[in-house]
């Protein structure tokens, strides 16, 4: 559904969220590659520990957040490269909520992370990537967007959110030469599952997943999901009759 990236030699690759977890993994294999790969998030420190002095990387600090400054990494980054070829927005948060425990504040706060602040980056990256003609976007939603769960009170529609944005961008934007890629990860070995107190079905290193991600690019593909075998149950599970959907969930959680 999108073209085939086949060799990633001088690729210009902007990682929005490289300073942990997916996101840094997903940056270090790129540079690995031979890609020419941005780096942003809000801590310099970080971002600078991951780009390890590789020749290739460049530090753009941001708040995805903050409008102003994901436009001054994006200036930053095409005085240096004239152009993007690739953006991939990993940012977001993950808040544990459940209907008995609803906080407003909380919940805005991670609206404005995982949702507003892709639209921040839309915003900053959709007119150069229009003008030239070419190039493509990734979102990483999350499996937890295909349907309800329980401790995600929150945080599964804003992926779910970001599912259908994907969806209605690649309608608009693969006829005009640039490719979409919807990145939905199940459970990811990273600081925001750490805490997690329930089992994580099939649960994979953030290396793992940055070479699935990658690999799902370099194949061409729309909906870039792993692992398969845990996935593929959640696709499924969206299909089923409410009644026995929820049934599932209840007996598969205990929740």
């Amino acid at each position: 559904m999108n073209p085939k990236i086949v060799n990633w030699h001088n690729k210009r690759v902007w990682v929005i969220g490289a300073s942990s977890g997916i996101g840094a993994e997903t940056a270090r294999l790129l540079l690995e590659k031979g890609a020419r790969v941005a780096l942003s998030a809000r801590s310099l420190e970080t971002l600078t520990a991951v780009a390890d002095r590789h020749p290739n990387a460049l530090v753009a600090t941001l708040d995805i957040v903050d409008h102003p400054t994901v436009v001054a990494a994006r200036d930053l980054i095409r005085q240096q490269w004239q152009g993007i070829d690739l953006v991939l927005v990993v940012a977001g948060g993950y808040n544990e909520m459940r209907a008995d425990s609803f906080d407003l504040a909380a919940a805005n706060r991670l609206i404005d992370l995982n949702l507003r602040g892709v639209f921040n980056c839309l915003d900053t990256v959709l007119p150069t990537l229009l003008a030239q003609g070419c190039g493509g976007i990734g979102i990483v939603a999350s499996a937890a967007g295909y349907s309800g769960l329980p401790k995600a009170l929150i945080y599964g529609p804003t992926k779910a959110a970001l599912i259908n944005l994907c969806e209605s961008l690649f309608l608009d934007l693969r006829p005009r030469g640039i490719g979409v890629y919807l990145i939905n990860p199940g459970f990811v070995e990273t600081p925001l599952t750490a805490g997690n107190d329930f089992p994580m079905p099939a649960l994979i290193s953030a290396t793992t997943a940055a070479h699935e991600l990658v690999r799902g690019m370099e194949r061409g593909q729309f909906h870039i999901h792993f692992p398969k075998r845990f996935t593929n149950w959640l696709r499924l599970g969206r299909l089923l009759p409410y009644r026995l959907y929820f049934w599932l969930i209840h007996k598969s959680t205990g929740l």
